[in-house]
């Protein structure tokens, strides 16, 4: 089943739409998308794709990827579509090339699996640098008016605290843990976007991401919210190996897709903003809860073994400021509750549960 199936998934998507009355400014235009079928990225394509459904000029959607295979397994017939292209991309390869112009681009893709950072970190820190290299370069040849680097709140490492970081606070990260070869490579990519903005005048403006759920996530996601939410609309228990006080900014994908969509048009250039929902704000304890409510499954408790404790985000508060993203006229429509639930009901349309 299609995730546009789901009747409660394309109203959300329909919600989402109404809160962006600027997305006329790229009616015409085309927005170049790596990463396009992946957890945030899908929803962002979903919304555009909305939109082009409910208006006469359209959006041309470049979706950039590995695989046409990929993209039709989660767009279907949209890849079919006149305003829908499919781009090779690998940003693991250096011999990535174009044969399209794209006015827009928002980068998304970037392994952020923790197993598979524990498992290939060199490949985790080289790509989240050369695969925005490369896009920065054809920005710079191609004219593109503008470039979003997705990037993630682990750039702000540790402090602290319970209180939310702002953009700007920066944290301890061990530069010789591998497991920080994301957000090191992460940081790394935004003082590039950066450096092209200035030596270059690339336009580029960056979103940190909290922890984003929702059910464009891959069932092979290993992240904790990812595979709670499957298990639980599988209607399996949810085993917890933390003690889940860890502080998280939570946040639909939805929610996640229209504030990028916001920054892309309304932030200013070399900024960087957090995206965080405040009415998210949550432990990983109560995030599960949530989605065991949601299920009707039980959460119970076990110990990790140290290898998985290798995958942990070493952050305990990892929450983050939004008045930045809310000065650009955002506010989320899911708290967190909302959301999950969300999450867990569309789960078990698509999986038939």
């Amino acid at each position: 089943m299609f995730l546009y199936e789901s009747a409660l998934w394309k109203d959300d998507v329909r919600k989402a739409l109404a809160t962006l009355p600027e997305l006329d400014e790229l009616a015409g235009k085309s927005v170049l998308i790596t990463g396009a079928a992946g957890l945030i990225c899908s929803s962002v394509t979903d919304i555009l794709f909305e939109y082009n459904e409910s208006h006469d000029k359209k959006i041309t959607v470049i979706g950039a990827g590995r695989w046409l295979e990929e993209m039709t397994g989660r767009f279907g017939e949209y890849c079919k579509k006149p305003y829908f292209i499919f781009a090779k991309y690998d940003a693991s390869k250096n011999d990535n090339h174009f044969d399209v112009k794209a006015d827009y681009i928002i980068h998304g893709a970037s392994n952020a699996f923790p197993s598979l950072i524990i498992k290939e970190p060199v490949e985790t820190m080289l790509s989240n640098f050369t695969g925005l290299l490369f896009l920065l370069n054809y920005a710079r040849e191609n004219g593109t008016k503008r470039v979003l680097y997705i990037s993630s709140s682990e750039v702000y490492g540790k402090k602290e605290g319970s209180a939310p970081y702002r953009e700007g606070e920066y944290g301890f990260i061990d530069l010789l843990n591998p497991r920080n070869s994301y957000s090191v490579g992460k940081r790394a990519a935004e003082t590039l976007c950066a450096s092209y903005a200035q030596e270059y005048g690339v336009e580029s403006v960056i979103v940190r991401p909290g922890h984003i759920y929702g059910p464009t996530a891959s069932p092979f996601d290993s992240r904790i919210s990812s595979a709670f939410a499957y298990s639980a609309a599988k209607k399996e228990e949810l085993v917890m190996k933390s003690d889940g006080s860890q502080l998280r900014s939570y946040c639909y994908c939805l929610d996640c897709a229209t504030a990028m969509l916001k920054v892309l048009l309304r932030g200013k250039n070399q900024e960087a903003y957090n995206i965080s929902n405040p009415d998210s704000i949550i432990t990983i304890m109560q995030m599960a809860e949530m989605l065991a409510e949601a299920g009707g499954v039980r959460l119970i408790k076990e110990t990790a073994t140290e290898e998985e404790k290798k995958s942990f985000n070493p952050m305990s508060n990892s929450s983050l400021d939004s008045k930045g993203l809310e000065s650009l006229d955002w506010k989320g429509l899911f708290d967190a509750k909302t959301g999950l639930e969300h999450t867990v009901m569309i789960l078990r349309e698509i999986l038939g549960c």
